[in-house]
């Protein structure tokens, strides 16, 4: 009998001790730490990317055709214009019928140092973090004229097949790329420029545009033919070179959907 008793006690310590232990872990309590992250509107200039591939990973280096001095730099700020390409028509002879001329597609080094060509482009990019949208748009400043101010009268400069390009449209269904893709309303047939009007080339409303896109003049298959320059037959032609001046220009003017 004495020995049952003892038993008992030490079985009852035992599983007063277990019952103290996970008391004593269930008071053991919560903590909450935090983390957080500010972000600002990005600033830096952005470098070009390929028009076929635009990895931003992989900038490029492009080729002005006209000036070889340049390109010139991408503009700063949150919302800015990256690069846009220059048109060369090369040298022809003179025609007394009309004649439409091509720009010669864009030429550019690669992140490996490859040169290629690929469609003319307008690389634009915004950071700005508020998802408001904007408008790209471009103004001919005059007619075609040589050096001395002789004009070449009739002659429209014209864009086609235009269509906006980001690597942000990788791995998207056509639902999900729409909702995020600026729309290129230069998109089918061909727009003639009007010296000294705007036009407008790309529209982002709110929630798209955001980051860096491009619009493309063609695709590979399309780009040859995707700048143009009409020049009628009965216009005066000098022995000179002809040139004009286009204006891009990206504004914030949110674009309703």
């Amino acid at each position: 009998m004495k020995k049952t008793t003892i038993l008992t006690a030490g079985i009852i310590l035992f599983s007063s001790l277990l019952g103290a232990t996970s008391t004593f872990a269930a008071e053991g309590g919560n903590y909450d730490s935090k983390g957080e992250i500010t972000f600002k509107a990005g600033t830096n200039p952005e470098s070009p990317l390929d028009p076929v591939n635009p990895d931003p990973t992989k900038p490029v280096v492009p080729v002005d055709p006209v000036d070889p001095t340049g390109p010139i730099g991408g503009t700063n700020g949150p919302l800015s214009i990256d690069y846009a390409s220059s048109f060369q028509f090369g040298e022809q002879e003179i025609l007394t019928t009309d004649k439409t001329y091509y720009a010669q597609v864009q030429a550019y080094t690669d992140s490996e140092s490859v040169a290629k060509t690929g469609p003319n482009y307008v690389q634009v990019t915004d950071k700005r973090g508020t998802q408001k949208g904007w408008e790209l748009s471009v103004v001919q400043k005059a007619q075609f004229a040589t050096t001395e101010g002789e004009e070449l009268a009739g002659a429209k400069l014209g864009l086609a097949n235009g269509h906006a390009i980001s690597d942000q449209q990788t791995g998207l269904n056509d639902t999900d790329k729409a909702a995020i893709t600026p729309t290129a309303t230069v998109s089918t047939g061909e727009t003639g420029l009007v010296p000294g009007a705007k036009t407008v080339i790309m529209t982002a409303a709110e929630k798209q545009g955001v980051g860096t896109w491009l619009y493309d003049m063609g695709t590979a298959d399309t780009a040859a033919e995707s700048v143009s320059l009409l020049v009628p037959g009965k216009s005066v032609k000098l022995r000179a070179a002809y040139k004009t001046t286009l204006t891009w220009t990206l504004s914030d003017t949110p674009v309703a959907p």
